[in-house]
């Protein structure tokens, strides 16, 4: 860099300092639009991550079936004349599928979901018992806190497992291994575990499972003995009055040996399981396709965020050009002297276009500042996850630059252009 454009550019900061107030008011556009391109692009990036991994926890190489309940209303053989919802996937089902893609499965796990009481004591919490098989807690995001799990030996025993916040409301004083729970005051189990839901369990709302209902209030105990004890037949009360369904299955998992066959494999599912069934009475999940989707949502997503906070740059930098513009006509006299004095209109360009780029570039680092304070606040505040990408700040920073350049050059290029003669006699 030689010494004339030190000089310009010394001159340029000078310049600016000698109005202070008003180079803070012209950089409030580029630090508010710095500032929301990398807020709204961090809260996009942080929604979209937990988004994608509620569905991570359900297993890229998972393909997750669930019965689906009749409408309400809708008018059956099996509604007319017994009241009863009928519905949804059955045991057979499981060995169907398990001939039929062999070898491509590597597990399957079974589930069948009760809403009841579990008593202790006078102590009784509304939950959610799950017939599940023993494979559950490697297959779902869980972690074991004390006990162990379900075994294969306990095909038919009064044994559960319960997650932490159950066992501190149902046992809030002592241990919980080995007590007993009272299951819709009628079947007791016995307690040999304790596990953590460490994720979501649904790809439909993160933090519940697939009623909606939230994931600290389950007991899981073995599915033989949910269906001896509890039956597939069963009457769900609530002070609306009652329901009654007859399902054997809620849920089936399906674990594939490679992440790659998912896709071509669940035509194979539809069509074994449309063998089995006569109406469509339940839905498949391939959350490797929601995934997909997923990501697909959060780049539309965030191009549009940043294209809407890009708006309130260009903005800025108007309000730049508009200040600039008007310095020109102010220090016209002054342009004249330097002029008649042997400057020339390069150097002129250069001065007012180090100007504008001070002040876009200034407002960017402070506006880089706030952009990556504000999404702190809101995850503290609101307690929403935010994510600060290093691109997004390189990216709004750069817009901040490129827009002091774009916006600079056309008063840079007016005040060389002004003739000295006229300038100088400029009052």
């Amino acid at each position: 860099m030689n010494l004339s454009l030190v000089r310009v550019i010394h001159l340029g900061i000078k310049s600016l300092m000698l109005h202070k107030m008003r180079s803070l008011l012209t950089m409030l556009g580029i630090i508010f639009g710095v500032c929301s391109v990398i807020a709204m692009l961090a809260i996009g990036e942080g929604a979209s991550h937990e988004a994608q991994e509620a569905i991570r926890a359900l297993g890229s190489r998972n393909v997750i079936i669930r019965s689906v309940p009749p409408p309400k209303g809708q008018s059956t053989a099996d509604t007319v004349q017994t009241y009863t919802a009928n519905y949804g996937l059955k045991l057979s089902d499981v060995q169907l599928l398990e001939e039929t893609l062999h070898p491509r499965i590597t597990a399957t796990l079974a589930k069948r979901r009760y809403r009841m009481s579990v008593r202790v004591g006078r102590v009784e919490v509304s939950g959610t018992v799950w017939g599940t098989q023993p494979n559950h807690l490697r297959m779902s995001q869980m972690e074991l806190l004390a006990g162990r799990f379900l075994y294969v030996t306990d095909a038919h025993a009064n044994v559960c497992v319960i997650t932490d916040s159950m066992a501190t409301r149902l046992f809030p004083v002592s241990d919980p291994l080995h007590g007993e729970v009272k299951l819709n005051n009628r079947q007791v189990f016995r307690v040999v575990g304790v596990v953590r839901e460490t994720a979501a369990a649904s790809a439909r709302a993160p933090g519940q499972d697939n009623i909606g209902r939230a994931l600290d209030a389950n007991v899981y105990i073995p599915l033989a003995a949910a269906h001896s004890r509890l039956g597939v037949l069963f009457t769900e009360r609530s002070t609306g009055g009652s329901q009654r369904e007859r399902v054997e299955l809620h849920e089936l998992v399906v674990e594939l040996a490679d992440v790659n066959h998912v896709e071509a494999t669940v035509p194979a599912i539809r069509a074994a399981l449309k063998t089995a069934h006569k109406k469509i009475d339940y839905e498949i999940i391939v959350p490797l396709e929601l995934l997909r989707q997923a990501e697909e949502t959060k780049r539309i997503f965030n191009i549009v965020l940043g294209s809407i906070a890009g708006i309130s740059l260009i903005v800025g930098g108007i309000g730049i050009m508009n200040i600039m513009l008007a310095t020109v006509t102010e220090r016209t006299r002054e342009i004249g002297i330097r002029r008649a004095l042997g400057a020339q209109k390069s150097q002129i360009i250069t001065q007012f276009l180090v100007e504008t780029v001070v002040l876009s570039i200034a407002g960017g680092l402070v506006g880089v500042v706030l952009g990556v304070a504000l999404p702190i606040a809101v995850e503290h505040f609101a307690e929403m996850k935010t994510i600060v990408t290093l691109p997004a700040v390189l990216l709004a920073f750069g817009i901040s630059a490129v827009v002091g350049v774009v916006f600079g050059v056309y008063p840079a290029r007016r005040a060389a252009s002004l003739d000295p003669i006229e300038a100088l006699r400029h009052t």
